[in-house]
């Protein structure tokens, strides 16, 4: 369940692989969102950026390879996030438009949720003495400043993951070119 900061709407994921996007004034559905093979696990609305107020989204997950984005309030489908090879249990957004999503196997994705780009995974370590399949994530969330990342975890873990500050081009390349960025010529 995800209440929007900026529109009075609810959403709200169910096991009949659905979304709903629910009007908080009228108390009606006014949008089903539709598309998942399985329950949707976690729903994440998107504060407005201050520069374009008027766009506004939400995120859903649940099956593998399911991560799907809407525009709200229309309930516009826009794009699927395709990656992870389990069941994806949770979502994170912070202000620099990074999308985490971890999932059942203990995967963690980060994406730009801009373009759908998958630029960086990370497998977490169960902790000692615990299972292998104690390796899934229940839940993620960026801390107010957006630089950290908290996870609770399977093997009854809670673990902060924070941004490297040394962290430069040479250090870390993301060798990418989206067709989405290339100029036109004319």
């Amino acid at each position: 369940m995800s209440l929007h900061p900026t529109i009075d709407v609810l959403l709200t994921g169910g096991r009949d692989a659905t979304a709903r996007v629910w009007d908080m004034r009228t108390k009606a559905c006014i949008h089903t969102l539709g598309g998942h093979t399985n329950t949707v696990a976690d729903i994440l609305t998107q504060a407005p950026n201050p520069q374009t107020p008027f766009l506004r989204f939400c995120f859903a997950s649940g099956s593998p390879d399911n991560i799907k984005i809407w525009k709200l309030p229309d309930g516009n489908f826009l794009q699927n996030f395709t990656g992870h090879q389990s069941i994806v249990n949770t979502l994170a957004i912070n202000s620099d438009g990074v999308l985490v999503s971890g999932g059942d196997n203990g995967s963690l994705h980060f994406w730009d949720w801009k373009t759908g780009y998958n630029f960086q995974k990370h497998q977490t370590t169960v902790q000692p003495g615990s299972l292998d399949s104690e390796a899934g994530i229940f839940k993620c969330l960026f801390d107010v400043s957006g630089c950290r990342l908290l996870t609770a975890e399977a093997d009854k873990t809670i673990k902060i993951y924070k941004e490297d500050d040394t962290a430069t081009e040479e250090s870390h390349p993301v060798v990418w070119k989206p067709e989405i960025m290339r100029r036109k010529r004319y």
